[in-house]
């Protein structure tokens, strides 16, 4: 490590302590040449995939799109920031838990939708219906139909009493 000072090589490391929920290691280093002291920061470097896209280019996963793309399904929806910021990590481990160089864009998108609908019931309806290109209302209620058959948990925004349940998208 290069002295920010002095520009020395010789650097050594006088105390580390893990930070950031044990993701990141804070070190403390003081150079040999001059005597001054700074912090360094090191983190492990994940590379995520590159995503394979239908017409079959590629491109560098691309974290803001998929935030992005959830807040759109998720607009004036009462899910929390914490939430939607959780289902994005959640999504980024389980991408890069599968050990591959490259996803197809359908496999993210699925994450997406499986996300959504912990998340929000209406938010992943609206996300299905653009990722799905539903051209028809029978294409939307063959999905809600099926989402009403599953045996899952609703999400607390789209329980009984929530009157936002009722809003057209915009």
């Amino acid at each position: 490590m290069h002295c920010p000072f002095c520009g020395a090589n010789d650097t050594r490391v006088t105390d580390s302590r893990l930070v950031v929920d044990g993701d990141q290691v804070r070190r403390r280093r003081q150079c040999a040449s001059c005597g001054e002291r700074f912090t360094t920061y090191e983190a492990a470097e994940l590379v995520m995939p590159r995503v394979i896209k239908a017409d079959g280019s590629r491109e560098q996963f691309n974290e803001v799109k998929l935030r992005d793309g959830m807040l759109r399904a998720l607009e004036k929806r009462p899910v929390g920031a914490e939430a939607i910021e959780a289902a994005v990590e959640r999504i980024r481990q389980t991408l890069r838990a599968r050990g591959e160089r490259e996803v197809h864009a359908r496999d993210v998108g699925e994450e997406v939708m499986q996300a959504l609908k912990r998340l929000d019931h209406v938010a992943y309806i609206r996300f299905a219906s653009v990722y799905r290109s539903f051209q028809d209302i029978d294409a939307f209620r063959a999905e809600i139909d099926r989402l009403a058959q599953e045996p899952s948990v609703q999400p607390p925004s789209t329980q009984k009493g929530s009157s936002d349940d009722v809003e057209p998208p915009q």
